[in-house]
């Protein structure tokens, strides 16, 4: 396959944008949340999880520990037992403790809304303070990148292949060729894709809205 040209992938990218928002429009947030602690909470707790495994432990989760006062006071061994279905949950039972904690000492309890103050956050990276950030304050900096928008950029050839297992690299990548005013509906738009059309295994090509824009098609 040629090279292809930074304008020509800007263009593919951007039809890729419009024809997903045609297909999807507006997504909800796939974690149940009810306020920016609880969102940046299940967002932590969803790192190699589904959002469906998350939303069926953080109901408990939240009755006993609503606010980051409360979750600060909590032990990492009780927040265990509440979300041990959910993988990692020792390491994320003490992010979670510690997450709170640092809401309450050093930001009086309200959930910062910056990208530099999220990532200080145990448990907190790029992926989930974007998501906080757009999700819970309507703040657009960058896209969050999960393994589905990883998986989709790198089968539409939106990121080089060098970049595959570099999800931070995968996202520089993506901003660099699709308009900010764009960014928004990214994540969760490619994400219904990534379940519905995209999977990781046995991908439905032949159904495929992006077929004629996507390279792996033409490929295979």
């Amino acid at each position: 396959m040629p090279r292809e040209s930074n304008a020509v992938k800007r263009e593919r990218a951007v039809e890729v944008c419009r024809r997903l928002e045609e297909r999807y429009g507006p997504v909800e947030c796939f974690l149940d949340h009810a306020n920016p602690f609880r969102l940046v909470i299940s967002v932590l707790l969803s790192a190699q999880t589904t959002d469906a495994q998350v939303n069926k432990v953080t109901p408990e989760l939240f009755r006993r520990w609503p606010t980051p006062e409360a979750m600060a006071g909590a032990t990492p061994a009780e927040i265990a037992e509440v979300i041990r279905s959910l993988g990692f949950y020792k390491t994320k039972a003490v992010h979670c403790v510690e997450c709170a904690q640092m809401i309450v000492s050093d930001f009086g309890g309200e959930v910062p809304h910056t990208m530099a103050e999220l990532t200080k956050l145990p448990g907190v990276g790029r992926k989930t303070a974007n998501i906080v950030m757009n999700v819970g304050f309507g703040i657009v900096e960058g896209i969050a990148v999960d393994t589905h928008v990883n998986r989709i950029a790198h089968r539409l050839r939106l990121s080089p292949k060098t970049h595959e297992k570099e999800p931070l690299k995968t996202e520089q990548d993506l901003l660099k060729i699709i308009p900010r005013e764009l960014w928004a509906p990214v994540n969760h738009q490619w994400i219904s894709f990534g379940r519905e059309i995209c999977t990781a295994r046995s991908p439905k090509c032949g159904e495929c809205p992006l077929a004629d824009l996507c390279p792996s098609v033409r490929m295979s």
